[in-house]
């Protein structure tokens, strides 16, 4: 990991003779959840940051929300009370778009659809100052297709996806559209690291790095459920082997309904003729989102996070694999860790053969620091090597005549059949 971070930082075919600009006063469009947290990294920065939100009532709770971290902070004797008071300072609340004029950065980080987006990117366009850095926060959507909305700033369009909560997490995907320039690319990075964030570059694709790989995970462990392994039987199996969360107190943690929605977006590019479990929509159709509804995978009472079974999801379970005329077994962790870990390695190494991701060490870093993958396992990637991508390769081709999905990555099986390992890979690159 020593070595990866540092290695995180060079971007081929961009010397040190690019430099990045200055970035003085920034601008978030949007004081929800997101844009508040985006806001915080500035300000905790010691940069001047004006957070816009058309809504004044919305504006004032992202603003009280803002103070009321800070203060819980203080509480707790990681910042003094005069570092609450200079980080507030710092924001400046606004309903105009005209106010980010003088921004030399804007972060937009409003609704995850593509209209809103491009809406948003219309007018900054007209209000933004030349050479100005426009980026999106979206977690899946298609940078390129936000830059080509904005022509004559193309060259300053690119992602900067934060992870939640964005004042916390220390993963940032620095979305590389095929128009950014070299210099707002480094820009953006030199500023990842001044908000003290791992910037890492990523190409453009759904989901970037993380969550493409995140959707492989979770899509083995759903089909785990209809086999025969229970919520919690799949998060220990993770659980023991490392893991901060299992996958389905995960989904109860961040919200069942935010990845319902992108799915229902992207249902027409869906495979009819692919195996899909409709276990999560049948749980949010019940109005079952996780904690925030004190229901989801789990049960939750009123003020805990502790997660209790529940046989209402055994039994949307069970009817899914009924329906389908799945027979149920018995399930053992190794077989959950295999079938969930070695699909999401597998979309890594697609993923480096496109050129989204630079470096498997670079995978590393996001899964590390963005997913809570042990950092003792050296990341997947990593653990792949130290597993054998012989072995790798062997399972996954043996699920693959099978399951669905299953196709083994070129990449892999190349450098299963040169004798190279991930590290001589990157070495190489």
């Amino acid at each position: 990991m020593f070595f990866a971070e540092r290695a995180a930082a060079k971007v081929p075919r961009i010397g040190r003779e690019v430099e990045p600009q200055a970035i003085a006063a920034a601008g978030v469009v949007g004081s929800g959840t997101m844009g508040g947290g985006i806001t915080m990294c500035f300000a905790d920065a010691g940069i001047p940051v004006k957070v816009l939100d058309a809504n004044p009532q919305a504006l004032q709770r992202g603003i009280a929300t803002m103070r009321k971290n800070y203060e819980a902070t203080a509480a707790k004797g990681r910042i003094t009370a005069a570092d609450v008071e200079r980080r507030m300072g710092m924001i400046t609340p606004v309903t105009d778009l005209s106010a980010l004029a003088d921004a030399d950065i804007i972060i937009e980080a409003v609704f995850e659809e593509m209209a809103v987006k491009k809406d948003v990117f219309a007018r900054l366009d007209k209000v933004a100052k030349a050479g100005a850095i426009l980026a999106s926060n979206t977690s899946y959507l298609d940078v390129d297709e936000i830059a080509a909305s904005v022509p004559g700033r193309a060259g300053n369009v690119l992602g900067l996806h934060f992870f939640s909560p964005a004042n916390v997490m220390r993963l940032l995907e620095v979305v590389r559209t095929r128009t950014v320039s070299p210099g707002t690319l480094v820009t953006a990075l030199a500023l990842g690291r001044r908000l003290r964030k791992m910037p890492i570059v990523a190409g453009v694709c759904q989901g970037f790095i993380g969550n493409r790989m995140l959707k492989p995970y979770l899509r083995e462990a759903l089909f785990l459920l209809e086999e025969g392994a229970s919520p919690q039987q799949v998060d220990k199996a993770l659980t023991d082997f490392g893991m901060a969360m299992g996958p389905f107190a995960v989904k109860d943690l961040a919200g069942l309904d935010i990845d319902w929605r992108n799915r229902k977006a992207f249902a027409h590019e869906r495979d009819p003729s692919k195996r899909y479990s409709p276990v999560d929509d049948r749980l949010c159709e019940m109005g079952r989102f996780g904690q925030k509804t004190g229901a989801g995978y789990y049960r939750y009472e009123k003020g805990s996070r502790t997660p209790i079974p529940d046989p209402v999801v055994e039994d949307v379970i069970l009817r899914s694999a009924m329906e389908k005329g799945i027979t149920r077994r018995s399930i053992g962790p190794e077989e959950i860790v295999t079938r969930c870990l070695y699909p999401l390695v597998n979309e890594g190494f697609k993923e480096l053969e496109e050129g989204i991701a630079l470096r498997a060490s670079d995978i590393d870093l996001v899964w590390i620091n963005g997913y809570a993958f042990p950092a003792w396992r050296g990341g997947p990637m990593h653990w792949a090597d130290s597993v054998g991508l012989a072995r790798v390769l062997a399972e996954v081709e043996r699920l693959s005549r099978t399951n669905d999905y299953w196709e083994p990555a070129p990449l892999l099986q190349r450098l299963v059949r040169e004798g190279r390992s991930l590290a001589d890979l990157d070495a190489g690159r």
